[in-house]
């Protein structure tokens, strides 16, 4: 390996980096990472630190499962690839599985990235109708706050102004309504749903795309009856729901998907980066069944679905995936999620008597921060100063997200989203990085 000089030079001389500005790297350049296990990477400096996101809120199992490259290895030399057309035993299997912890019949297609699976369950969501008499219907609502991905179809579903300019003109056919938000929207988001199908039409909306917790817009939380009012006025207006868990999928939230606490179905879902906990790229959409059989007819009448990507369901990334899954549920780690969240979150709540700290909310090992001016206005922190909070985590060991680049004004929420496997001594160790860094760098 390049000593780490050598290696930051040919970054800085080659690499594009996401979400950052790249004039001032040489004076201070990112992180580099050159090994990790369990919770915790390790620099180009020897310098060891707690990764308080999992990667990109991915790395679910943890860091330097042998297991997973194993599996990788046998697939790789078994049968390293296969046409999505044709039928592999990892596909079939992980399909399987995913459907089997849903309770219900129906089909999963695979794809790369979540933003693709979005993008999937547009077209299907579209198609869906125009074959079953409604061809009308193609207008898709999501919510602000919310992101779905970086292709064009899915920024233009999603709801972060700041991930979006430049890039516009949008994809047609994408409205948007408030996201429940109770810190602070205070009107009813789910009569707004119900009242922007009636007053676009009902007949021209074809499905309306949520998280059931919205994540990087700031870990929005909704009030327990907003996802089944939510499917009822879906289901009154003959509307489809495309559940969006790419995030919350496989046990991040402390149940295996979000959605299940609240007891309702969606009929298109998207899953993601917990899928395979990061080892491959790897992602999936989910219809149900009676999605799955307006696309039935004779040869050459076009009916079929006709999205195609030469990676989805890749044989290698499914082996993984699968065994990825069997990780999970062989080593308890949703349960464990739900249970090492729930003290987390407890412990933090007491930096809401820090002024500057308007809430602590969360969900399982998905927590998120809201740091304000001063509590009685609610005035978000500016994004220097919520900075400085992040830059003095990293000091004390630990990497924490943040909303980055999503809305305007609203880069004010630190994110916490570790490995399933952090342990109650690392997670002392991280509320006590988190502590540290709020209570010295903002003022009393």
């Amino acid at each position: 390996m390049p000593p780490s000089s050598d290696l930051t030079a040919r970054d800085l001389e080659s690499v594009w980096h996401p979400l950052a500005q790249h004039r001032d790297f040489a004076a201070a350049p990112p992180r580099a990472i050159v090994e990790a296990n369990g919770v915790t990477v390790t620099d180009s400096e020897g310098r060891q630190l707690i990764d308080g996101v999992a990667g990109i809120w991915c790395v679910n199992v943890g860091y330097g499962r042998e297991e997973l490259a194993d599996v990788a290895r046998e697939q790789m030399a078994r049968l390293p690839f296969v046409a999505g057309m044709m039928i592999h035993e990892p596909a079939a299997r992980l399909a399987s599985k995913i459907l089997d912890r849903m309770g219900i019949a129906g089909r999963v297609f695979f794809a790369n990235s979540g933003s693709e699976a979005n993008e999937i369950a547009f077209k299907v969501a579209r198609q869906y109708h125009a074959q079953t008499g409604a061809p009308e219907r193609h207008k898709i609502i999501g919510r602000y706050r919310g992101y779905h991905g970086n292709t064009l179809g899915a920024l233009s579903a999603s709801g972060q102004g700041e991930r979006k300019r430049g890039y516009g003109p949008f994809a047609p056919g994408f409205l948007h309504i408030d996201a429940p938000d109770p810190y602070r929207v205070f009107h009813d988001t789910a009569l707004q749903l119900e009242r922007t199908i009636e007053r676009e039409g009902p007949t021209t909306i074809a499905a309306f795309i949520m998280e059931p917790i919205i994540a990087g817009g700031g870990v929005l939380i909704p009030p327990d009856d907003y996802l089944p009012r939510v499917r009822e006025i879906c289901d009154r207006h003959g509307v489809l729901l495309i559940l969006d868990e790419v995030v919350t999928g496989f046990g991040r939230t402390g149940d295996y998907y979000a959605h299940q606490r609240a007891g309702v179905l969606p009929d298109l879902m998207t899953l993601g980066k917990g899928i395979a906990s990061g080892y491959q790229p790897l992602a999936a959409m989910v219809a149900k069944q009676e999605i799955f059989e307006a696309f039935h007819g004779a040869p050459g009448d076009g009916v079929h679905l006709r999205h195609v990507n030469t990676y989805g369901g890749h044989p290698v990334a499914t082996a993984v995936g699968l065994r990825n899954l069997e990780i999970i549920e062989r080593e308890g780690l949703v349960e464990r999620a739900a249970k090492t969240g729930d003290a987390l979150l407890t412990r933090l709540h007491a930096l809401e008597e820090h002024p500057q700290v308007g809430e602590v909310r969360g969900r399982g090992l998905l927590i998120g921060i809201e740091l304000v001016e001063d509590s009685a206005s609610r005035t978000p922190l500016s994004e220097a100063a919520t900075m400085k909070v992040v830059a003095r985590c990293a000091q004390e060991g630990l990497i924490v997200g943040r909303t980055t680049n999503t809305s305007a004004g609203l880069s004010n929420v630190i994110i916490l989203a570790p490995p399933f496997v952090l342990s109650d001594d690392e997670a002392d160790r991280l509320a006590a990085a988190l502590e540290t860094a709020v209570q010295e760098e903002l003022r009393a």
